[in-house]
């Protein structure tokens, strides 16, 4: 004989009737605690009993801060409120990311039969996708199709690009969406008098509220700003005059590829000189002319030597920490004024492999093939250091490495990047005249290479990796498939391990 158990409906507490439940998650700096304060205000102004809690999050982007509202029409009876959602027992969902917005839906706090989603479109990525070799940006379009089934009513907009066109956070922009989604049962002139009741940043607030408030009823960011006019060219008349030659070289190329083959000779030119962009047009040149339609293969090259030649070895990137604009844009990021002192602190973790390769080749090359000299160097050097390039001796020190571009080409480290990128040319050229579409896969493992110090050494070892699975197969009609899919294996996970399983795939039948 089977039991069977029924379950017997528990009638709902009567103080549990017309609480209104609202949860926001947010990382930080989007202003989430703001945005919860200005809601406890807009209740308790407007004659509700309100709590509100928060369970904060876990730093460097990988979980955002959970604040959870409860309220309901004040009485004299004192209500029941609970200290964190419960999975579909949420009405109001904000959630300030899209990824943020999935994971709500993922956790059951949205609902069909009762939640309204309001939720940014843009893209703060997480820890997990910044980690991925290649594109491991989640897609947002899978999150708004999961919304529109999952949410009774979804409201979605990008509100961080409002809030930064009217000089404010998110959390402004939010506040506005939530007022104009009429899921709170208060007029915008009561949001409103919430934010002017904070007494901090209320003018640009209260404007980004408003835009917030337009865009969740359109649907729509802003408009894009205009384009900006094309920088004008200043400089010595000969360098600009040669770079004009060089600029009509561009001309004679496929169409396809001319764009790509302009910016990548700014590339080159800006790592370098007018003379490495001549270098660069000449290796171009020789791509285009075995080329055929539709001449995928020199737009792809066009893109990855320019690439390949402006690597990123110490001389670049003590550059770039040193440009002023870099300062401007931290600057900007802090939200740093004339009032505030700024510090910036680099860091720096050099390997014996950087410092031979930045002396002259010769002589690089006998000091990395004595492994007494390199430990020698390793301990030297490859030690973390912290520099402050807001003070005059750190700046200085980058800004004099930054300086030996005129001596980069008799370094080590640019005599190993010509001879790799001839070599990987040549192998791609190699497959040409039987397959067309192996030598463009060739060409595009290119991407593979990147980064600086260890980074470095480790996409290498993925690149040479894969052109020899390449190899293993490029007698195959499917071969470029296969390179297609080996290249996009060692994207897909830091530590190799989905190449592995496509190199053992490889393996089974060759």
């Amino acid at each position: 004989m089977t039991a069977h158990l029924a379950l017997v409906p528990v009638p709902q507490d009567p103080r549990m009737d017309g609480i209104i439940k609202l949860a926001v998650l947010a990382v930080g700096g989007q202003g989430g605690g703001v945005l919860t304060g200005w809601i406890e205000t807009l209740a308790r102004a407007n004659n509700y009993a309100c709590q509100a809690t928060s369970v904060a999050g876990v730093a460097q982007r990988t979980g955002a801060t959970v604040y959870y509202v409860e309220m309901c029409p004040a009485t004299d009876r004192q209500p029941v409120f609970n200290l964190m959602p419960a999975a579909g027992d949420v009405d109001i969902m904000i959630t300030a990311e899209m990824m943020e917005a999935g994971r709500a839906i993922i956790r059951g706090f949205v609902t069909p039969d009762r939640t309204t989603l309001i939720t940014s479109t843009h893209r703060a990525l997480a820890v997990s996708e910044k980690m991925v070799p290649g594109d491991g940006i989640a897609s947002s379009a899978e999150v708004i199709a999961a919304a529109e089934i999952a949410a009774r009513r979804v409201i979605a907009a990008d509100f961080d690009a409002v809030a930064v066109a009217h000089g404010s956070v998110i959390s402004a922009t939010l506040f506005g969406a939530l007022s104009a989604s009429d899921a709170l049962p208060f007029p915008r002139e009561a949001f409103e008098a919430a934010i002017r009741a904070g007494g901090k940043g209320v003018e640009p607030s209260v404007r980004a509220f408003a835009a917030g408030y337009d865009a969740a009823l359109s649907g729509t960011a802003p408009p894009e700003p205009a384009d900006k006019p094309a920088p004008t060219l200043r400089g010595p008349e000969a360098l600009i005059a040669d770079w004009t030659r060089l600029t009509r070289r561009i001309d004679a190329l496929p169409a396809p590829a001319q764009d790509i083959a302009r910016a990548g000779l700014q590339k080159v030119v800006a790592f370098q000189d007018i003379a490495y962009g001549t270098t660069y047009l000449d290796r171009l040149d020789a791509i285009a002319a075995r080329d055929r339609p539709p001449h995928d293969l020199t737009r792809e090259a066009a893109k990855y030597i320019a690439n390949a030649m402006a690597y990123d070895d110490v001389i670049r990137v003590a550059d770039l920490k040193t440009r002023g604009e870099r300062f401007n844009r931290i600057k900007g990021e802090m939200g740093a004024t004339d009032a505030h002192v700024l510090q910036l602190t680099e860091f720096f973790h050099p390997r014996a492999e950087e410092i031979a390769g930045l002396l002259p080749n010769a002589w690089g090359a006998r000091v990395q093939s004595n492994p007494r000299a390199m430990a020698r160097l390793d301990r030297w050097f490859s030690r973390g250091r912290r520099l402050r390039t807001d003070s005059l001796p750190a700046y200085l020190i980058l800004y004099l490495i930054g300086g030996l571009r005129g001596y980069r080409r008799r370094t080590r480290r640019h005599a190993e990047e010509l001879t790799h990128l001839d070599a990987w040319i040549a192998t791609a050229l190699a497959y040409l005249p039987q397959n067309h579409d192996l030598a463009v896969e060739v060409i595009r493992c290119r991407r593979l290479i990147k980064g600086y110090s260890d980074t470095h050494a480790r996409s290498l070892s993925k690149y040479d990796r894969v052109i020899a699975g390449i190899a293993r197969v490029a007698a195959r009609a499917d071969a470029a498939d296969w390179a297609r899919r080996l290249r996009e294996a060692a994207l897909r996970d830091e530590d190799g391990k989905a190449l592995d399983g496509a190199l053992q795939t490889v393996a089974s039948f060759t």
